[in-house]
């Protein structure tokens, strides 16, 4: 399979490493959220860095969906491995999703909200993709796709399994190369890395889950927004147990 790879994944849930690991097999190129900066010019979010990741990017996301897709049409391999935001879906025309295979990545909102809001302080449902994701995950179900998901959690607590059963899922080969990296920044970080990967430039692999000791009270509501998005996705993801992937 040569088709491009859209990861739909929400904040602060090791997207970014994930993107790393997908770097190490030399079948893919990956792309950091190429439509990062369409969706902060058409709805004027105030995240850290706006106005220089608006004037480092090209901004309609619509042409930047059509160059990405001509740029793996033309030349198959690598295969492209784009890492998105889901809540970066705004205006856009979403008919290319039948083109692309779709993976979605989730993370209990126990373990995320505390870890968004160090970013964006007073954060909402929106801001964490999970409502788009479950709509994204349904709607392509609908279309008779089978997207794949993947939880943060199950995913560090047995990298190889759910790597591998992911691979084998979407068509591309395992690499053992996927599990660990260089510590230190990638020439394909997006400029708005300084603001947001911290802590993923100090790894060298995926960090063992450890749960969040506690949860601040002036997030319980939120959480408890998040909490049925979540749990209707989890339903769905690739879990750590997964039959057969340790072959």
């Amino acid at each position: 399979m040569t088709t491009a790879i859209c990861l739909w994944s929400g904040p602060r849930n090791v997207s970014t490493a994930l993107m790393y690991g997908f770097a190490q097999n030399h079948h893919v190129a990956v792309i950091d959220e190429p439509l990062y900066g369409h969706y902060l010019r058409v709805t004027g979010a105030k995240h850290p860095g706006r106005d220089e990741v608006i004037a480092a990017m090209n901004c309609d996301g619509n042409a930047v969906i059509r160059k990405l897709l001509r740029r793996q049409a033309k030349n198959p391999e690598p295969r492209l491995f784009m890492k998105h935001m889901a809540h970066h879906l705004v205006d856009l025309d979403l008919g290319f999703l039948r083109e692309t295979c779709n993976i979605f990545l989730i993370r209990d909102p126990r373990d995320m909200l505390p870890s968004l809001s160090i970013q964006l302080p007073q954060p909402q449902l929106a801001d964490t993709g999970l409502r788009q994701q479950w709509e994204l995950f349904s709607g392509l179900l609908d279309s008779g796709q089978a997207p794949a998901i993947l939880d943060s959690r199950e995913l560090l607590t047995s990298p190889r399994v759910v790597l591998r059963a992911l691979c084998e899922q979407i068509g591309l080969p395992f690499t053992p190369a996927m599990l660990s990296w260089e510590a230190g920044p990638r020439p394909e970080d997006g400029v708005w890395a300084p603001h947001w990967y911290h802590a993923v430039h100090r790894s060298t692999g995926f960090a063992p889950y450890r749960a969040k000791s506690e949860f601040p009270d002036r997030l319980q509501p939120l959480l408890h927004e998040c909490q049925p998005w979540y749990d209707r996705l989890f339903e769905h993801a690739i879990r750590a147990d997964a039959k057969g992937a340790e072959h």
